[in-house]
Parts: C-alpha cells; sequence; structure tokens
C-alpha cells in the first residue's frame, strides 16, 4: 500500500497535469486568434491611410484646415483613454500598459491638470477602482474581438467630451502589435486630431485638383469623425492581436513549468516507490532471517 508522502505526490502530479491541460488548450485558442487579429490588423490601415489622404487632398484645395475636431488650446484637462483586457493570465500585457498610463496621470495631476479617465477593459477598471482614482466612462467586452460598434461608440463619447470642452486633450495608452513576439506599450494622442503636413508631399503627390461639392469644410466636418473612429478601430485591433499574442506566450511558459514539474515530481514518486520497495524487501528478508533463527 503507497505511503501517505507517495499519494500526496500522486496527488500533485495529478493536479498539475490537469492544469497543464487547461495551459495548453488556452495557447491553442490564442494560436487561432492570433492569425485572424493580425489579418483584421492589416486590412484596418489601408482604411485609414487613404481617410488622410482624402484630408490631405481637402487642406491642399481649401488652403487649410480649420474644424473644432483640430482646434488646439491650453490644456487645463486631459482625458487619458486606457486599452487593456478583460481577462488575464497574459503575462505583462496588461501590467505595461496601465504602469505606463499611471505615469502619465501622476504628471498631469503634477502640472495642475485635471484628469479623466475612460478605460477599456476591466483589468484597468479594476486597478484605477481600486486605487479610487475617478472613472468617467468604462468599456467593458470590447477588446476581445473589437468591432467597428465599439470603436464609434468609444469615438463618440470621446468627441462629445473634447467638443464640450470638458477635457483639452484625449490620449490613448495601448500596446501597439509588431509581432507575435514583440509588442509595446505607446502613447497616442488622439485628440485634437493632428493634421497632415503638407509640407512633406509636392503638388504631384498630393494628387489632381479636386472640385468638392459640398464645400471642404462640410466634407472635412463629417470626414474626420469617420477618421477618428477608423484610429480608434486600429487602436483596438492592435490591443486584441497583443493580447492574443501575450496570452499564448504566457500559457506556452505555463505550459512548458507544468511539464517540467510533472517531469521532477514523477522522479520525486518513482525514489519514494523504490525506498518502500527497498524498506519492504528488508522488512521481509529480517522477517525470514527471524523465523529461521527461531
Amino acid at each position: 500500500m503507497a505511503s501517505a508522502e507517495l499519494r500526496l505526490i500522486r496527488r500533485r502530479i495529478r493536479s498539475v497535469q490537469s492544469t497543464m491541460k487547461i495551459t495548453r488548450a488556452m495557447e491553442l485558442i490564442a494560436t487561432s486568434r492570433i492569425a485572424k487579429a493580425q489579418v483584421r490588423v492589416a486590412n484596418s490601415q489601408p482604411y485609414v491611410a487613404k481617410m488622410t489622404e482624402v484630408i490631405r487632398n481637402i487642406a491642399a484645395a481649401s488652403g487649410g484646415l480649420r474644424h473644432p475636431l483640430l482646434e488646439r488650446r491650453e490644456v487645463h484637462s486631459v482625458g487619458l483613454t486606457i486599452v487593456t483586457s478583460d481577462r488575464g493570465l497574459a503575462g505583462g500585457y496588461n501590467t505595461s500598459v496601465i504602469r505606463l498610463a499611471e505615469r502619465a496621470l501622476l504628471e498631469h495631476r503634477h502640472q495642475g491638470r485635471e484628469v479623466r479617465l475612460y478605460v477599456v477593459g476591466k483589468k484597468s477598471q479594476s486597478y484605477f477602482r481600486y486605487r479610487r482614482y475617478p472613472i468617467e466612462r468604462t468599456f467593458l467586452g470590447v477588446t476581445d474581438a473589437p468591432t467597428y460598434g465599439d470603436a464609434r461608440a468609444i469615438s463618440e463619447i470621446l468627441i462629445d467630451e473634447y467638443q464640450g470642452g470638458r477635457v483639452d486633450a484625449v490620449e490613448v495608452y495601448t500596446t501597439r502589435y509588431v509581432s507575435a513576439l514583440t509588442q509595446t506599450p505607446m502613447r497616442w494622442p488622439l485628440l485634437p486630431i493632428e493634421p497632415p503636413d503638407l509640407t512633406a508631399h509636392s503638388q504631384a503627390e498630393l494628387g489632381a485638383a479636386y472640385t468638392f461639392e459640398p464645400s471642404p469644410e462640410e466634407i472635412l466636418g463629417r470626414l474626420l469623425p469617420r477618421y477618428l473612429e477608423g484610429s480608434v478601430f486600429g487602436i483596438l485591433l492592435e490591443g486584441s492581436a497583443s493580447e492574443h499574442a501575450a496570452r499564448r506566450r504566457a500559457m506556452k511558459a505555463a505550459t512548458e513549468n507544468a511539464e517540467e514539474l510533472t517531469r521532477l515530481l514523477t522522479r520525486q514518486a518513482n525514489q519514494a516507490r523504490q525506498a518502500e520497495i527497498t524498506t519492504e524487501i528488508s522488512e521481509i528478508v529480517g522477517g525470514s532471517e527471524a523465523f529461521t533463527q527461531g
């Protein structure tokens, strides 16, 4: 009959193996989602690039750009939008973004600015709520598979806050997806919108002279909110791809650690069983000798 130590080791082995099955499944799920997220990120980039080109052409035709979303004013209040995940088990993905955003928050407060928080994801919500930072709006269930509707809802609120004068600038703290192995936390200045640089482009690059109907100003008024929505959508997609890549890497490391721990525990179990057998043999031999001598 197995000793208490051997039973305990075998119980730990079964527990580790059960955990390993979960981490391996999560790794496979994250791997499958990365490919889809990469495609969505790549497909969103031409849209924003084309929007930028159209805005540049409008600016060239009208002799400049004038719109409330382009207006730069003295910053007394800043809106910080922090994009994290709703779920954990993604390594340092959430922590790196939150730390970057919190440093910026403290810096703005040190400069005497009011800070308003708009958080995307449960992880950032839990972090800032626990530290008693006031949160203006929270967006949950977005980052796993973001849709354009999610981007529109977020951008509409940010535009309303900016045009209403409640914030003088909006910064987004998110993660830039570089590759499956590299994701970089970054600050993205969202509002006011940075107008395209016309001085860096020749007339040939700006394209033909267009006639606009309705006026360039009216077109710009309709176009800039769509441009902002596209930018927010790209941010959400990059965050989603980064989250899945970080989770796959974390789950792969967890699976490998579980395999190594299983090997160590199996060796300990074998040693404990070998010690048991040795003890049993010694007892049998000792009993036999005692019987023979008796």
